[in-house]
């Protein structure tokens, strides 16, 4: 008995087994502990809680179904998941409630409470699966798995390990899962811990990898087994790659909007893992026949686990030379001279799947982490001559975004050229801007038709004998113009908002060479000043004018567009978005009309200052400055004026590798627009679709610094590659998914109907 307080509440392991097999009414059980779990209870999942959120029904399939056949060989595990879980007993119940209310009263000083833990975690051993899944109970659980010992939640793990899949399963259990694997890696700060750790996850993956089907397939089980991937890689338990990369980010970075490349493609892995583990667990988990894999491809979830599984192993080219096969289904040959081939049969295979939803999600992050051979054979065997087919599908079109953004070389910017540049006008009709958007983007990248790219776009927009000069305001309001029936009486929309993907195209056709987009410019220096000042106001529109703004374009073309603002930049700076328009014109005019835009930001001042951007905007343009000392104001805009011009002149123009106007800002603007990236500008909130991502449209601050691109250098990857295989010997080298696959039959899991 362990007394606390006045409290006493002791272990009842001296009870006999039949008082555990006692049925309990369950009302009773939850008499006192519903009310303290009101602000507990756990809401129906809607759908999968992975990678892209785009999983609100249990299947989603866009072309082949996800319908598992009948099959007399039914998971060994799905029998054992079928018995009916029993009742707990009334003082089992009271028992837990009594935990719940002393942790509730905060009563309980820190020794006490592990003391507490241990004994109610005893109390547990041969029940854990009723326990763990039973709804009120399992709140109480999961507080003793993150409070207890390390010994104590090893403890527990080990004498449920043969139960943890079917507690992983339940809609309750999950949670209790997912307790005890976090409360796992609070642990692995302590080195000691190391071994006992490992032993408590081998524990459980050894029971997983004996049926992973079921667990891969089941909507709580799948989000579980992600997270004990995760921590055997030694990323974060809530890390990107568990729940998918962030929209932002994967937008960002595929139309060359990304900041910075110092973070593209690094796993955060605070510890060092388990590798021996996570191979033995990817063992398991790609075990199974082709037929079996065939609808691993296309389950919801189970698809999210292996893009989990996949986004673990990027930069790690060997391994995925091992995994990516097997999960395509294709024989790895030849592997001293291709490295492996996709015969012709499957890739007609994976051409038909590519249309269902989940298939079309795991074949996007094959083409993110494949290496470059990988990715040259996927091009050739399975999309080339299919990329157009693919792009007007609901689902692939996803699909060639990506295998566009990853696109290697000019040969094969040439081929996608080809195949869907003479169709853009059908592309953008049919809501498919987003394949238009990244061929624009990798064009830039790797400078390869560019010039082409731009005249591709205005004659898709505007017929031969249109006037090129209604380009901006089509491509603005993208949805709204293809959706026009007669389009030669289409007009500007005032009021609507403005197309994302229309203004993120725009944003990458001013990274181009001033020579190559004078139709772009002259068309939104044209504008009436009324529609700048719209486009200004708009969340998406005012990204264009900052990219054009950024752009080589002429100053003088620049200034052009600045005058059409004037009067409004005051109404501007009041707005999150219009605020940066606002900087980015002062950055851009001379001295008159930095003069104007700091006189009317003078006038909105007070509530300019209560904004969240206001106060970094006044000091910026150092507002207060100008109120005070004009004269001096102007003296010290001339100075940086000067330093900048001069700059220029002994180190290069506009082109040059240097950021645009850093030497007319302060010290201190480098940091506040690494705030204002995270904390200021909001995002485009809810857009209409696009043809992007499925509920993608979301994308990153960008900066005005080129996209560096992603070639990769070949001498570069040789000497990584020479570097990783020194310490390995020639004759004790082993396949990477080699595991301990003991009395294990690779293919004697089926598929659960």
């Amino acid at each position: 008995m362990v007394s606390v307080g006045s409290k006493s509440l002791p272990s009842r392991r001296h009870m006999t087994i039949e008082e555990d097999s006692l049925m309990g009414e369950r009302g009773k059980s939850s008499n006192n502990h519903s009310e303290r779990n009101k602000g507990m209870r756990r809401k129906d999942h809607k759908g999968n809680r992975g990678f892209d959120g785009d999983s609100s029904k249990k299947n989603q399939s866009g072309g082949a179904p996800n319908v598992k056949p009948a099959s007399k060989n039914h998971s060994e595990f799905e029998h054992q998941n079928q018995f009916v879980r029993k009742e707990i007993d009334p003082e089992t119940s009271k028992y837990f409630s009594e935990i719940a209310n002393l942790f509730d009263s905060n009563e309980v000083e820190l020794e006490e409470r592990s003391v507490i833990c241990g004994n109610a975690l005893e109390e547990t051993r041969g029940r854990e699966y009723e326990i763990a899944t039973d709804y009120i109970i399992s709140h109480v659980l999961q507080t003793l798995l993150e409070g207890c010992e390390l010994d104590q939640l090893c403890s527990f793990i080990r004498n449920s390990a043969s139960v943890f899949p079917a507690i992983a399963m339940d809609r309750s259990g999950s949670h209790v899962a997912e307790s005890a694997l976090k409360s796992l890696a609070t642990h692995l700060e302590n080195p000691d811990a190391y071994s006992v750790i490992e032993e408590a996850l081998h524990s459980i993956c050894k029971v997983i990898v004996d049926n992973p089907l079921d667990m891969m397939c089941n909507c709580y089980g799948s989000h579980v087994l992600r997270r004990l991937l995760c921590l055997c890689k030694g990323v974060s338990l809530d890390s990107p790659e568990l729940y998918g990369t962030k929209s932002s980010k994967a937008l960002a970075k595929r139309l060359n909007l990304k900041m910075s490349q110092l973070d593209d493609n690094n796993l955060e892995i605070p510890h060092q893992g388990f590798p021996g583990m996570l191979t033995y667990l990817l063992s398991g988990l790609l075990s199974c026949s082709r037929e079996d894999m065939k609808y691993l491809q296309v389950d919801q979830y189970s698809s999210l686990v292996l893009q989990t599984a996949l986004r673990l192993m990027l930069k790690q080219d060997e391994q995925l030379l091992e995994i990516i096969p097997l999960i395509l289904r294709c024989n790895s040959t030849n592997k001293k001279v291709e490295g492996f081939h996709i015969e012709t049969n499957v890739a007609k295979e994976i051409l038909e799947s590519m249309k269902d939803n989940s298939f079309s999600h795991l074949v996007e992050v094959i083409l993110e982490v494949a290496p470059e051979s990988l990715y040259n054979e996927m091009f050739n065997k399975v999309f080339k001559n299919s990329l157009f087919e693919l792009s007007v599908d609901r689902c692939a079109n996803f699909v060639i975004q990506a295998l566009i953004s990853h696109a290697r070389d000019q040969e094969q910017m040439g081929i996608m050229w080809e195949e869907l540049a003479p169709r853009f006008k059908d592309l953008l009709e049919q809501g498919k801007s987003g394949v238009v958007a990244s061929l624009i983007a990798v064009s830039q990248r790797l400078q390869s038709h560019e010039n082409k790219c731009c005249e591709a776009l205005v004659g898709a927009v505007c017929s031969t004998n249109e006037s090129r000069i209604s380009i901006l305001p089509r491509l603005l309001f993208l949805d709204y113009y293809f959706g026009c029936r007669d389009k030669s009486t289409w007009e500007w929309a005032p009021g609507a908002k403005m197309h994302v993907m229309g203004c993120l195209i725009l944003q990458g056709i001013f990274k181009f060479s001033s020579d190559h987009i004078q139709p772009y410019i002259t068309s939104l220096t044209s504008m009436k000043a009324e529609y700048i000042t719209e486009t200004a106001k708009d969340s998406s529109g005012a990204r264009v004018i900052e990219a054009f703004l950024a752009s080589d374009a002429a100053t003088k073309q620049k200034r052009r567009l600045i005058i059409k603002l004037r009067g409004h930049f005051g109404e501007l700076s009041l707005h999150t978005s219009g605020s940066f328009t606002v900087e980015k014109c002062f950055d851009a005019c001379n001295l008159t009309l930095r003069e104007a835009i700091a006189s009317e930001l003078l006038d909105v001042k007070v509530d300019l200052s209560k904004t969240k951007q206001g106060p970094y905007l006044l000091r910026k343009l150092d507002i207060d400055g100008y109120a005070s000392r004009p004269d001096q104001w102007k003296s010290r805009q001339e100075a940086k004026q000067s330093t900048y011009n001069e700059f220029c002149s002994a180190f290069g123009s506009n082109k040059s590798n240097f950021p645009k106007n850093t030497f007319v800002s302060d010290a201190s603007e480098d940091a506040a627009q690494e705030i204002e990236v995270k904390n200021t500008r909001k995002e485009i909130d809810h857009h209409p679709t696009s043809g992007f991502k499925r509920h993608r449209e979301k994308h990153a601050k960008d900066k005005d610094e080129p996209f560096a691109g992603e070639k990769r250098s070949k001498q570069k990857k040789n000497k990584t590659s020479e570097a990783t295989d020194k310490p390995k010997l020639a004759g004790s080298k082993r396949p990477f998914l080699s595991g301990e696959m003991t009395g294990k039959n690779r293919h004697s899991n089926k598929m659960r109907i």
